[in-house]
């Protein structure tokens, strides 16, 4: 009988856990995910400097590179365009 109070004091105890309804907490969880990004590519013009002749001169060459170097760099700000299209954030999506 003595034996009887300590096991049935633990069993007590135990199923008093199981009475209580654990506790559910929603976490909201942010992770970035991938998008493709479906700006077009622009498309990349002829150099000057490809359709220069060998043996050119220095004063075609001086000319032709600067002209060169005028094309390329709006080029890359058509690269730079697209590129921060393809970086801007995804609209509709409530900011963090």
């Amino acid at each position: 009988m003595r034996n009887m109070i300590p096991a049935a004091l633990g069993a007590a105890l135990l199923l008093s856990g199981c009475a209580a309804a654990p506790r559910v907490e929603t976490l909201q969880v942010r992770v970035p995910v991938p998008v493709a990004c479906l700006e077009p590519v622009p498309e990349r013009p002829s150099m000057p400097t490809e359709g220069l002749q060998p043996g050119a001169s220095v004063d075609d060459f001086t000319r032709t590179a600067q002209a060169e170097i005028e094309r390329r760099e709006g080029y890359e700000g058509q690269l730079r365009a697209a590129l921060d299209n393809c970086r801007k954030p995804i609209e509709g999506r409530d900011a963090p």
